[in-house]
């Protein structure tokens, strides 16, 4: 048990955001956001030189993917307890994130109740598992094969998404900060890995598979 203040790092690029999940967490009197960081540069800069019990992580932010950053800060602080936050449903992104090493994941929907339990909870060592990811780690155990998009890339996982949604793929290359050919290329790593062959199908699974959301 921690016998002072819990130190917490926020990392989101917008800082609407931040302070909303501050004002959260300020609920709690022993919660300190100690740090606060728009890119995943910023942030692992705090984290070399600051120690936090926990880091709220955004899955999406400019310079990398929040699960890229995810890997770093392991890898940097192993004790640091990475809690990621995302507007996605947890379909698309919280069994790879617990499978790096997350300590949870939350959703931006949640209320302050739920993230201040879930801060508690990391900082002392436990894991914060919803109801509904719990679930689904139960089913991908007991199936024992995980979906086709798990074998997926942080990068592919993020262009199937775009993919899906509709983009071309000169658009999600400006999007990605990549060359057409690149995203042409990773297109056809996606197709191989999922077994399917159109955009349009593409489209259909990540909706069945709520990737979307």
């Amino acid at each position: 048990m921690i016998d002072r203040k819990i130190r917490v790092l926020l990392v989101d690029d917008h800082s609407i955001v931040r302070s909303g999940v501050r004002r959260m967490l300020e609920t709690a009197s022993e919660i300190d956001v100690t740090g606060e960081a728009g890119t995943a540069q910023d942030a692992m800069l705090l984290v070399r030189e600051q120690d936090f019990d926990v880091a709220l992580v955004d899955i999406q932010l400019p310079d990398k993917t929040g699960l890229q950053l995810l890997k770093l800060m392991r890898a940097e602080k192993p004790r640091l307890a990475v809690l990621m936050l995302s507007m996605h449903s947890v379909e698309a992104y919280a069994l790879r994130a617990i499978k790096l090493g997350a300590a949870g994941y939350l959703t931006k929907d949640i209320s302050a109740a739920t993230l201040v339990a879930a801060v508690r909870k990391v900082a002392s060592g436990g894991k914060h598992v919803s109801p509904e990811l719990a679930e689904k780690l139960v089913n991908v155990i007991g199936k024992g094969d995980a979906a086709p998009h798990e074998a997926l890339s942080d990068r592919e996982l993020e262009v199937l998404k775009l993919l899906a949604s509709g983009e071309k793929i000169v658009r999600i290359a400006q999007i990605l900060h990549l060359s057409p050919s690149t995203v042409t290329t990773y297109r056809a790593r996606i197709l191989e890995k999922t077994g399917l062959d159109s955009n349009a199908k593409l489209a259909r699974y990540a909706l069945e598979n709520g990737l979307l959301t």
